[in-house]
Formats: C-alpha cells, structure tokens, sequence
C-alpha cells in the first residue's frame, strides 16, 4: 500500500477528525475536491455555515487547505495530501491516545457500513453487470500469526492495484466507478472458543 500522506497519533489530532461531518468533508474532498463549503453543504444536506465551521476547524490541525481561486464564501478548500495512519492498538500509546483512536476507527467503520447498506439497498436499481461484479464476503478461519500477516499483506496488494486512479483520472478506463473495498483481518472471540 502507498504510505499515508500522515501518521495520527495526538489525541487533539484524532478527535478532530472523528467527527461523521468532517470526515464526510474529508472523504469528498480527496474523491471529489476542491470544494467550496456551500458545495459541501449541498453534498452532505448540511447547512453552509456548518460546513465551514466544520473546515476551520479541520484547518487547524492541517487536514485540509485553502485552494487556489476563491475569496469568501466562493473558497475552495482541498485535502492537502491522501491517507491517514493511526494506530489504536500501540502499547506505548496513552490511555487518551488509544481512546482517541478507537473513536475515530469507529466514526470510519461506521461511515464504510452505512455505504455498504445503502449500496445493498440500491442494488436492485444497479444493471446486471452491476449487480454481479458486486460481492460481500465474510469468513473466518483458524490461522497462526503468521498466516494472519500474510493473508493480510496480499488483500492489502490487491487492494493497492488501482489506488491511483483515485487521484488521476486520466487512469480511470471508460465506465469504470468509485467502488469501496473494506477489509480487516483479526484474531476474534467467540463464546466458549478458546483462542488458542
């Protein structure tokens, strides 16, 4: 995988962004930007006034900068780089550190799951091809560490395969669309399974 345009781990830094509308503004402006705060507003169904409180404040900690060719209200804004890496497993983190994190993996997880169900509820309006190139896959499997990291590693290279046509377009083919690819691959705990 490419490296993240910037690796979190202030507490400040993490609660920043684990907000749903900031992180909603985040993801439009590194798929969509530059944008203005009256065009996020009318994307998100929030009010502009919102939105640009909500972009001051993620100005503040650098994630997104003003863009060339605007004044005012008419301001671009854009992302100033793509990707982030927080880490909310660090056993040297702090307590505030390790909280702050797992917020903000909850606010991502949460806005991937809701993308899933309202792609699921819009599949019937989706083509044929569509509908078949699309898949939900959940497994699980007994594997040691090992194993886990590898398994990991290869979904992250294929996930990596297109990743830059997410900021050239020139890269895209014809017909080709934003699809999300959400993966994680983790010991977990079932009642009455012993870990090991």
């Amino acid at each position: 995988m490419p490296e993240p345009h910037r690796s979190l781990s202030d507490p400040r830094e993490l609660n920043a962004l684990a907000h749903p509308v900031r992180m909603a503004i985040v993801e439009i402006l590194s798929i969509d930007g530059p944008l203005t705060a009256s065009e996020l507003a009318e994307r998100l169904d929030e009010t502009p006034a919102n939105c640009s409180w909500h972009l001051r404040k993620l100005a503040q900690h650098g994630f997104v900068v003003e863009a060339e060719g605007g004044k005012g209200r008419q301001r671009p804004w854009q992302v100033p780089g793509l990707g982030f890496r927080w880490d909310e497993e660090h056993a040297a983190a702090s307590l505030e550190e390790r909280r702050a994190a797992q917020a903000l993996s909850e606010v991502v997880m949460s806005r991937a799951i809701d993308r899933l169900r309202e792609s699921q509820q819009r599949a019937p309006e989706e083509s044929e091809q569509w509908r078949a190139a699309r898949s939900n896959v959940e497994m699980v499997a007994w594997l040691t560490a090992d194993e886990l990291k590898e398994m990991n590693d290869a979904i992250n290279t294929v996930l990596d395969r297109h990743v830059q046509r997410l900021t050239d377009p020139a890269q895209r083919p014809a017909g080709a669309r934003l699809c999300e690819f959400v993966s994680w691959g983790v010991p977990v705990y079932f009642p009455g399974v012993e870990p090991a």
